[in-house]
């Protein structure tokens, strides 16, 4: 039974403060800012926040000598992230249990079971954007260490200094409010009443007088108290309206094994395919994703000499990164150029291949470049090695002719050995569909599966992860074409709505988040391109997909509109809770990501003519 009881965000602290608190945080009781009774009063009534500056001496010193429980969402940079802490672990011998979490029922199901034997937690791309003390009510002795790119972080868990500890850049645009806006010391309040009560002696005419100041400053006091709370909800709102990710934590955990001297070249490796996958889900900037690649690749410079000798570089069991301004084609040296194009967001938009017309415009780019169909459409490996040579450049040529200017993009590869060659773009793709195979309805062991893909002792797991992902992408693309085709993108006002149907082709494979949420990006890129409404081409998306038939529920996905200047915010995971409070549907808010729900069938209109009214 799912149901809409979860608290979302920092809805706790919106309560209105009453009599009695102690050191008061602006709400209802004491311990209600999640931390409870301790001496002199709770962990985030000091106004300073716990951001860990120092990650070797804060952080590793602090565990290298406990047991760790390591709890791990299930996302690629999660997942890099954590084979780069494994690493370390293993050099360390720290003794660590990990286990997989997909929502917040895991986090708190997995916290349950293991509380007895675990003080520390180190939580990866979860525990950030929640009140974590409130939601777990640990004991006081347990201390939580939490890299999560996910932004907004909860306030009780930036201004609380005894047990959550965030392991997090400070260099991100966080924009988080001063102490004094959010949290009330009750104390200095009730001082100035202080010593009223032994002016009973003085004659009543001047204790008249007294009672009518005091009482008007009791008054003035609650109206100031009252401005006060108005202006910490404006201000709450203000940061809590949006969701958006930070710096990817497989680079923030690349950074503690660089401070230590303890970094090699697969954790450099891991930390690409960390941020690579914030570029691939669009979760980040380009500007932001720009930079970040900046940062890494200094180090690559760092572990990857040019001036080795060249037998020494082709040695089997050699490793070595390089920096590249590649393709924007997905997995195209592990395919046909010819079906990797017809299955690349980027082309696919570009070129509108959803229609006859876009597929004789793409037969046109072919010829402008002078490839024979016969090379296109064989494996990639087997094409004429003259073509090959200077494949980039002649796609570039021709590309900016056909309108598609950023065809290239900065990016890194690796070589394994001398014949194997991979893109950080192939491993995410690759992991993230082992992530999310439905063939494996097993979540546990798909995790493990995408985490030893990402070894590259386990070749033949990450080929097999290819494979799975080059169905996913056909399927995404062809979802889209039938979408487009059959107008099933209806504009609802403030936002364009498509509900994907019982019985669509592949619609299983959209119950899960990553794959859903991919689909709605490729779909949003094409229907703008598609469109000739002006008003439409600026609208935020609403996807709706079947995710469990037996429960009778739908996943329901926002993204934000697709612009050129678009920061990546969203705004949907506040709408959806205010959608579903107001309707009293019934949905789980499960999801790390809070623009992902899910819903009762049968409330699904209730839910959307909520969401229409809210936001228009």
């Amino acid at each position: 039974q799912t149901s809409s009881s979860r608290v979302w965000g920092s809805g706790s602290l919106l309560l209105e403060p009453g009599a009695g608190e102690r050191r008061s945080c602006g709400v209802r009781k004491p311990g209600a800012c999640g931390v409870r009774e301790r001496a002199p009063g709770c962990g985030i009534c000091q106004p300073h926040t716990m951001f860990v500056s120092d990650l070797r001496k804060e952080f590793y010193d602090v565990i290298v000598t406990q047991r760790v429980l390591l709890l791990v969402a299930s996302d690629v940079d999660a997942l890099c992230a954590c084979k780069i802490l494994q690493a370390l672990f293993q050099c360390d011998h720290v003794l660590y249990t990990l286990v997989p979490v997909a929502g917040w029922q895991d986090l708190e199901t997995a916290f349950l079971e293991h509380k007895e034997q675990f003080k520390y937690l180190v939580l990866i791309n979860c525990g950030a954007n929640l009140d974590l003390l409130e939601t777990l009510q640990p004991d006081e002795d347990t201390v939580f260490f939490v890299c999560d790119t996910h932004r907004p972080i909860d306030i009780v868990n930036v201004y609380n200094d005894t047990q959550v500890k965030l392991l997090i850049k400070q260099d991100d645009d966080l924009g988080i409010p001063a102490y004094d806006d959010l949290f009330k010391d009750e104390d200095d309040e009730n001082s100035e009443d202080s010593g009223n009560e032994s002016e009973g002696s003085e004659p009543s005419g001047k204790r008249r007088r007294f009672d009518e100041v005091a009482m008007e400053r009791r008054i003035d006091r609650n109206r100031q108290r009252r401005e006060w709370e108005d202006r910490r909800r404006e201000i709450l709102f203000e940061y809590e309206q949006y969701e958006y990710h930070g710096t990817s934590s497989a680079m923030v955990i690349f950074e503690l094994a660089w401070i230590m001297s303890k970094d090699s070249n697969d954790m450099l490796w891991w930390a690409i395919v960390g941020l690579t996958d914030q570029w691939v889900h669009d979760r980040i900037t380009h500007i932001k994703y720009v930079t970040d690649v900046g940062t890494v690749q200094r180090h690559v410079s760092r572990h990857n000499h040019r001036n080795e000798d060249e037998e020494n570089t082709l040695s089997i069991d050699c490793m070595r990164i390089s920096f590249d301004y590649d393709l924007r084609l997905a997995l195209y040296q592990h395919w046909t150029l010819y079906e990797s194009m017809c299955n690349s967001s980027y082309t696919y938009a570009n070129l509108k291949l959803w229609s006859m017309q876009g597929l004789k415009k793409l037969q046109e780019f072919l010829a402008d470049m002078g490839f024979p169909l016969k090379q296109v459409r064989q494996k990639f490996n087997s094409m004429d090695i003259s073509l090959k040579e200077n494949l980039r450049e002649m796609i570039e040529e021709s590309a900016n002719k056909f309108g598609m200017k950023d065809i290239r993009v900065q990016t890194f590869s690796v070589h394994f050995g001398f014949k194997n060659k991979f893109l950080a773009s192939d491993i995410v793709y690759s992991a993230a569909s082992l992530l999310e195979n439905i063939e494996k309805d097993d979540g546990n062991e798909n995790f493990i599966e995408a985490l030893d893909s990402l070894s590259r002792s386990n070749l033949d797991k990450l080929q097999h992860g290819v494979e799975l992902a080059k169905q996913q992408l056909r399927a995404i693309h062809q979802t889209v074409a039938s979408c487009i085709c059959t107008n099933l993108i209806i504009s609802q006002g403030p936002f364009l709505y498509c509900y994907l149907q019982e019985g669509t082709p592949d619609v299983k494979i959209y119950s899960k988040p990553i794959c859903m949420k991919l689909l709605c990006k490729h779909l949003l890129k094409c229907f703008v391109r598609s469109t000739k409404n002006k008003r439409c081409k600026v609208l935020p998306l609403v996807m709706a997909a079947p995710m469990d038939l037996e429960k009778g529920t739908v996943i329901v996905i926002g993204i934000p509109p697709e612009t050129e200047s678009s920061d990546k915010k969203n705004f949907f995971g506040k709408a959806f809770e205010k959608a579903a409070e107001s309707t009293s549907s019934r949905t789980l808010h499960d999801h790390f990501d809070t623009s992902i729900i899910e819903l009762k069938t049968e409330d699904r209109s209730k839910f959307l003519d909520a969401l229409i009214s809210l936001l228009s």
